[in-house]
């Protein structure tokens, strides 16, 4: 099985002035990692833990589960070394999830809530557990998803990269097939998009992944925008793979307003881009009436002295 396409794309949202998160495409290995601390350590722990699986990420020591593990590992423990020897970045640490792609298997790392994503025959499941203090409630039967969801605790995790010497790292193998979509994402997105319209959006852009990651960050910024939006998706295929990149990035550039979801009916449609250029032109219009008016009032006086 080879990779047939893949699309990243991260945004820092509505509410916040900093992207904490970072991600790495180095196929065949993918992460996203969502900072947290005070300041900007956030935006440190993404990065260290980022940078620490694309430096490791060319190694053949180990394979599948393990490589994955070892990597996480690794990310622990710069982040962890950083943050006690930084007084500014005392206590900072990150989610981490990484899928490494090796022939047919998908191997998964996972600590925090971030998540990853399978989208196959017009399904979308959900292949991690969330870290979280909500997702432990659900699992043990004392809130409902539906209460999870407005919960306001649901953003407290309880596992995160590089806050101890040592991390717990769950892992786990799935078999690939052909079309296999997969998405790893921050929590920037599945708290402000629900999982019908990812699939909605995944389905309609299923030729060009680019596009469905414009429709999900611009969907979970118009549902709130509250923390920062990072998507990955890699395909699997049978056909030629395409061609690899390599970038790990935090970025705060906009999206742009083409395809875009309308989550109350949970459906993709087209945003009309033209009231929102007469947003913009409105405030220059206006001014140059009013500078009219008054020039003509000014004339109108010193025809009359």
């Amino acid at each position: 099985m080879r990779l047939r396409a893949t699309a990243a794309l991260s945004h820092p949202g509505r509410k916040r002035r900093h992207n904490e998160d970072a991600y790495v495409v180095q196929p065949p290995l993918f992460a996203v990692a969502d900072g947290m601390g005070g300041a900007k350590a956030g935006e440190v722990a993404s990065s260290l833990a980022a940078a620490a699986l694309q430096e490791s990420g060319g190694s053949a020591d180990w394979s599948g589960e393990a490589r994955v593990v070892a990597l996480i590992e690794e990310a622990n423990r710069r982040v962890f070394r950083r943050a006690t020897e930084d007084r500014d970045a005392s206590g900072m640490g990150t989610t981490m999830t990484v899928a490494l792609v090796e022939d047919d298997r998908i191997a998964i790392g996972h600590v925090g809530d971030s998540r990853a994503y399978l989208i196959r025959d017009g399904h979308l499941e959900q292949l991690t557990d969330d870290h979280s203090l909500v997702a432990e409630l659900v699992r043990s039967g004392k809130l409902t998803p539906e209460e999870a969801e407005t919960h306001p605790q649901r953003s407290v995790i309880t596992r995160a990269v590089g806050t101890e010497p040592d991390v717990d790292v769950d892992t786990f193998s799935i078999a690939g097939a052909e079309g296999d979509v997969f998405l790893i994402c921050s929590d920037g997105l599945t708290d402000m998009v629900h999982e019908r319209t990812i699939l909605a959006a995944v389905e309609q852009h299923r030729a060009n992944l680019d596009e469905a990651a414009k429709a999900l960050v611009n969907a979970a910024n118009r549902g709130g925008g509250e923390d920062n939006i990072t998507v990955i998706f890699f395909e699997l295929s049978s056909e030629e793979p395409a061609e690899e990149t390599e970038e790990t990035v935090v970025t705060e550039s906009p999206v742009g307003d083409e395809d875009t979801l309308d989550e109350s009916h949970a459906q993709p449609v087209a945003t009309v881009e033209e009231p929102k250029r007469r947003g913009r032109t409105l405030p220059i219009l206006t001014a140059l009436a009013l500078l009219m008016i008054i020039a003509a009032a000014v004339l109108w006086l010193l025809d009359h002295l």
